[in-house]
């Protein structure tokens, strides 16, 4: 079987397709949350906060001082971003609840298979017998 064969079967397999379809709606995803958070909550909740924008919050870290981040960026200058952070972490919160709400609506439609019956085992020869005993000593 030549390499390019196996690479062929490998990639057709129904679950590298489907890793790979996971991945394009995930990045596609991730877009959207991403704009939900930055376009839409952190400036609603920024404005609950006094007017913060968090991408804006950080802590200069270097011995100059700068007026923008933007500018201590553009020197260089070593920063903790922490509104990035919380940003960040608003985007994981949102992916990981719709990921939990998919999946238990996933698992709510899949149908209950009922379980195999399974046959009782067949007594043992010893046992058998006994029975055979017992019935022909109560006739």
């Amino acid at each position: 079987m030549s390499f390019l064969q196996e690479f062929k079967e490998f990639a057709m397999k129904g679950n590298v397709v489907d890793l790979a379809v996971g991945v394009i709606i995930g990045g596609a995803f991730q877009k959207i949350v991403d704009s939900l958070v930055k376009d839409l909550l952190m400036p609603v909740l920024g404005k609950l906060l006094g007017g913060v924008d968090f991408k804006h919050l950080y802590i200069n870290l270097g011995d100059k001082t700068f007026e923008t981040m933007e500018a201590a960026e553009k020197a260089g200058a070593p920063l903790f971003k922490y509104g990035v952070f919380i940003n960040s972490i608003i985007d994981f919160l949102i992916v990981a609840m719709a990921i939990f709400v998919a999946i238990k609506a996933m698992n709510k439609l899949k149908r209950d298979e009922p379980a195999p019956v399974e046959e009782a085992p067949a007594d043992p020869e010893d046992v058998k017998l006994l029975r055979e005993i017992r019935d022909a000593l109560k006739k």
